[in-house]
């Protein structure tokens, strides 16, 4: 799937998947980290950054978009400054 065949169906399942990973593991010492989910195969993979995360896709082989937030926050990052 590449980015532009990326859906609002898989961005529900990626957030579905990471509620429910919340809810079986304690992920408080991971908080800030990044989390990238794959909505497909259920995958999370955690790391300081998505640059970190696609790294260690990478170094596994895996090729497959993913849905990024940070632990802790219902986002990875944020776009503006202070005004």
């Amino acid at each position: 799937m590449s980015a532009s065949n990326w859906t609002k169906e898989d961005t529900a399942r990626a957030l579905k998947i990471w509620a429910e990973y919340q809810q079986e593991h304690d992920v408080s010492d991971r908080i800030g980290q990044a989390v990238g989910i794959d909505p497909k195969s259920g995958h999370v993979w955690f790391g300081e950054s998505a640059l970190d995360i696609v790294r260690q896709m990478d170094a596994e082989g895996a090729f497959t978009p993913l849905y990024f937030v940070r632990v802790g926050y219902d986002y990875y990052g944020r776009k503006g400054g202070h005004r």
